[in-house]
Order: C-alpha cells, then sequence, then structure tokens
C-alpha cells in the first residue's frame, strides 16, 4: 500500500473526527518518520512493513478515541514542539491568551513568572521564550509533570525557566513574583463535556473543580497576593460562563484593573486583575 492509499483510507475511519486528514497525516509522519514535505513529494511510494503496521495500530487508537497528542507524544505550543503525556493536559490554542496576557504586562527588562500547575511547563515555556531576561518558575504537584517539563525546558534551551513539585503554593514560603498565571481546574464534575472527544483521556484531577468549577480559581485569587510584588499581576484562564464570577472573586479580594480577555473564539476566557 502507498502512503497516498494509507492516507485515504485513514481519513475514511477517522471520519467522525473534525480534522481527520490532518489526524491521519500527523500520525502517518510519526509512524514514518517523515515531514509533511515527503508526504506531499513521495506518497505514492509504498510503505515499509514496519511503518504500516505502526500507523495501524495509532488509527485504531485514534478511532478508538485516544488524542493525537498522546499517540505521538508531542503538541506545538506558541511555536514549540512539547514533549506530551496522558499524565498532563494536552496544551491548547486557548490558552496562549493567557501567555499574551503575561506578556502584555510584563513590561520591564527583567522580573519573575510564577506559572502554577505548569503541566507540560506550555504556558511557563512559551513565557520564557519572550522574556528571556525574566526568571520564570512552574510548579505542579504531579512529580511527573515536573520532569516532564524541565524535559522540554533542557530540550528546547530555555535555561530562564525551572521547574519544582508544589501543590500550588505549598513549596513556596516567603517567595514573591511579578506575575502570577495559571490554568487551574474548573469544569463542573457534572458537566458533559468531560465525556466527550480529548478530555475522556485528559488527568481528570487537572480538569475537574468542585463549587461548579470555581473552587481552585477562588482559592488561587485568595492565595496569590501573599506571593506578588506590590503592584504584581494575577491572571487565570476559566470556563467561558465563569468571567462574571471572577470579575467579582477579584473585585472582592482587592484587586484593582481586573479585566476579563477574550479567547479566539470571542468568549472571555482568561481574567486578571494587579495587587496593591
Amino acid at each position: 500500500m502507498t502512503a497516498d492509499e494509507a492516507l485515504r483510507q485513514a481519513t475514511r475511519r477517522l471520519s467522525a473526527s473534525p480534522s481527520a486528514r490532518l489526524d491521519a497525516e500527523v500520525l502517518l509522519m510519526h509512524a514514518h518518520g517523515v515531514d509533511r514535505t515527503w508526504l506531499y513529494t513521495w506518497g505514492d511510494r509504498e510503505l515499509p512493513a514496519e511503518s504500516a503496521a505502526r500507523f495501524e495500530a495509532l488509527i485504531e487508537r485514534r478511532v478508538a478515541g485516544w488524542p493525537v497528542a498522546y499517540l505521538t507524544g508531542r503538541r506545538e505550543f506558541w511555536g514549540l514542539e512539547l514533549d506530551t503525556s496522558p499524565a498532563t493536559l494536552i496544551p491548547r490554542p486557548d490558552t496562549e491568551r493567557l501567555v499574551e496576557a503575561a506578556l502584555e504586562v510584563a513590561t520591564t527588562a527583567r522580573g519573575t513568572l510564577l506559572d502554577l500547575g505548569t503541566g507540560t511547563g506550555a504556558v511557563a515555556l512559551a513565557f520564557a521564550s519572550e522574556r528571556p531576561g525574566w526568571r520564570v518558575l512552574g510548579v505542579d504537584v504531579e512529580p511527573q509533570a515536573v520532569a516532564l517539563a524541565s524535559a522540554n525546558g533542557t530540550r528546547l534551551g530555555l535555561d530562564n525557566a525551572r521547574f519544582v513539585e508544589s501543590d500550588w503554593f505549598s513549596a513556596l514560603a516567603g517567595e514573591r513574583f511579578t506575575i502570577i498565571v495559571s490554568n487551574p481546574p474548573y469544569i463542573d464534575a457534572d458537566d458533559p463535556h468531560l465525556g466527550r472527544d480529548d478530555v475522556r483521556f485528559e488527568p481528570r484531577r487537572a480538569l475537574v473543580a468542585a463549587d461548579a468549577g470555581l473552587a481552585d480559581l477562588r482559592a488561587l485569587v485568595v492565595s496569590a497576593p501573599a506571593f506578588l510584588e506590590p503592584g504584581g499581576w494575577l491572571w487565570l484562564e476559566h470556563g467561558h460562563t465563569q468571567a462574571g464570577a471572577m470579575r467579582a472573586l477579584l473585585g472582592d479580594a482587592g484587586y484593582g484593573q481586573i479585566a476579563s480577555l477574550t479567547d479566539l473564539g470571542g468568549r472571555e476566557r482568561v481574567s486578571g486583575g494587579r495587587w496593591g
């Protein structure tokens, strides 16, 4: 079977996916160890048996719903190629708005940024790549996530970012930061989206929060001032229906310059404010 034929068959089998052709191409490139240029140039070549077998195994898992990012072990975020793992959330384009929010207030040549619940290190490393004069710290309660984020930072050569194990602020006593960011759990346990698409395979502890998804967001709003420098900023990603509640939480806690920012779809998905 040629690469083109394999792609056509795989695309038909993945028809339930809105990105069936793209999924098939990414999985074939991974299975055969080639890039997209090879697919477009040499698609009429026969696939070696080993590559065909690897591709078939990947397609079977994708048909079963497994996320492409877990099957390939890679996902691009902010132009950075990140290693991924089922131990962490998959970095998504909408979360780039959280990076943009931090960059917009990072107006000095030097400063410190804390990324809480860093996962793959996506947000921390994206920021570090844009602000080489800043010190960036990413923390996560999961040792596997800390190891993964550290490996991503090392591979990308971003030595201004480091990662440590911490349950939110628990290991950070006495430290202060110019900016704190987080993409914490914010989905209600009864949300039907938890049983759909890629989310089914992601770690539930990184998705679900009590109190209609607001528990962790509220805890971070209340706790962050003790770890912010005077005039420091807090920015949090949240669900598209939670912006009003977030602005109220920030206001009640005493933050100023409170704002909610929209994602790629025009929905309010990041809120924050300035302390002191």
